[in-house]
Parts: structure tokens; C-alpha cells; sequence
């Protein structure tokens, strides 16, 4: 342990690898699902029983009084939004984050759409700052940067584009905990923070609104939405830190969606 990180054991990577690439696979399953005229509480169903299939748990589901297996945010919806009786319609920006338990161990990852045909570009435009914010900060993470090299990677891909850093929730380790040391937010100074070291296993997740970065939260007591209620995006992969770089957990294969 270095400062309260756990590093992980090969052991604990496998099964933490497998947590991971279930979640990838079932959030890719939900995502070819989602259309147009559905409930957003159709989703969450479609979650557990797809977690039910692969013998796994939801991760969320109870967590901290979450009442839900995936978190469902819609257009300026920031991060943990309810699924309910909301009916999804063309051109929503819908984001999904959703997490699995494997034997102890955690996998979590998220993503970004449009529903239908983005006819605007400037969402079009969030969306990819943000998933190229993310790789940006994935590239950084090997063994001998620092914690800031990711955030400050995150940080300038997004507003060099002219979006907003969401500063509130920030990425994560995890394993056998869902929420661990070290916190990775989405902005920060290169040169700075924690030294990685393989054996790290953390959870990247850079969020960006296309107006400015202030959040609140609803009455609910969980959804967080944008404060000028400006659309927004969200992107998480699960890596792990290894000797010559880093391996990304969450990423699936053609053949394990079938295509």
C-alpha cells in the first residue's frame, strides 16, 4: 500500500479484469438497446438482468442508497441520473455509467451518444473532446508520471476546444472497494501528485459541458446537473498500471458484441 493506493496482485488484476470486461460488454449490449420512445427505467432493467445472465452484481445498485444498476443522465444531466419513467427522444445526448461486482472485485466504465442524428455540431464536438480527453489522460497513466499528468492531459484536450472541465466528481481506483485511492480529477498541474506504479488499478472518467463547468444537485439527492443547464458528456474506462505502460480493462472486442 503507498499512501492509501492498494497495489494490486496479478491475482486480483485477473479477477478485477474480468469484472471489468463484463461491464464492457454489458454496457455495450444496453447502449445497441437504447432507441428512441423507451423509458430510461427500461434501461435499468435491462441492466440487472444482463448482469443476472452474467453472473455478476450491479455495482451501484444500493451503493451509498443508490436505487438503481445504472446510472442514466440525459442532456444536462452531468453524472448519476435515475432511471425512471422519462421517455427518451430523438436527439437526446444520453449518458451511461455503469459499474459490476466479480467475486469482490470491481469494474466500472462509461459513455456518451446522441440519439439518432446529432444535427448539432457543437455536441457532436463535446462528445469527441471528451472521449479524446480520455485517451489523452490513459496515455499518461505509466509507471513513473504523476497523478497531474493525467488531469492536466484531461484538462487541456477539453478546453482547448472550448468546453468546460465538470471539477465535482473525479476518476478513481477501485478493486475491492468501488471508490479508492488515488481521486483523478479532470484538470490539474503536469509534474504533479502521486507517482503511478504498476500494480495501480484506476478508473478515468473526465466529464465536459458544453457551457460553463458549475454543477448542482437536484432534489433527488443524486442527479447532478449543469447549472446553465448546457448539455454534457462522460467517458470512464477501468486500466491497469503495468511495467511497460498500461492495459485498458473495460475495452471489448468485436467478436464479444457479435459484430
Amino acid at each position: 500500500m503507498l499512501k492509501g493506493v492498494f497495489l494490486k496482485s496479478p491475482e486480483e488484476v485477473q479477477k478485477i479484469a474480468r469484472a471489468c470486461s463484463t461491464a464492457g460488454v454489458i454496457l455495450a449490449e444496453i447502449r445497441e438497446r437504447v432507441r428512441p420512445g423507451i423509458r430510461t427505467a427500461q434501461i435499468d432493467a435491462w441492466a440487472r438482468e444482463l448482469c443476472r445472465m452474467n453472473r455478476v452484481s450491479p455495482a451501484f445498485l444500493g451503493y451509498r442508497g443508490y436505487p438503481s444498476s445504472i446510472c442514466v443522465s440525459i442532456n444536462e444531466e452531468v453524472v448519476h441520473g435515475i432511471p425512471g419513467q422519462r421517455i427518451l427522444e430523438e436527439g437526446d445526448v444520453v449518458s451511461l455509467d455503469f459499474g459490476v461486482r466479480y467475486e469482490e472485485y470491481y469494474g466500472d466504465t462509461a459513455l456518451t451518444f446522441v440519439l439518432g442524428n446529432p444535427n448539432d455540431v457543437r455536441i457532436t464536438g463535446l462528445l469527441e473532446a471528451t472521449e479524446a480527453a480520455l485517451w489523452k489522460g490513459i496515455e499518461k497513466a505509466k509507471p513513473g508520471r504523476r497523478i497531474g499528468d493525467i488531469s492536466a492531459a484531461i484538462q487541456k484536450t477539453i478546453e482547448a476546444r472550448g468546453f468546460s472541465v465538470v471539477r465535482e466528481f473525479v476518476g478513481h481506483g477501485l478493486g475491492k472497494h468501488l471508490h479508492e485511492e488515488p481521486q483523478i480529477p479532470g484538470y490539474g498541474q503536469e509534474g504533479t501528485g502521486l507517482r503511478i506504479q504498476p500494480g495501480m488499478v484506476f478508473a478515468i472518467e473526465p466529464m465536459a459541458n458544453l457551457g460553463t463547468c458549475n454543477v448542482e444537485i437536484l432534489k433527488d439527492g443524486w442527479t447532478a446537473v449543469t447549472k446553465d443547464r448546457s448539455v454534457s458528456a462522460h467517458f470512464e474506462h477501468t486500466l491497469v498500471v503495468t511495467d511497460g505502460g498500461n492495459q485498458v480493462l473495460t475495452l471489448i472486442s468485436a467478436s464479444a458484441t457479435g459484430s
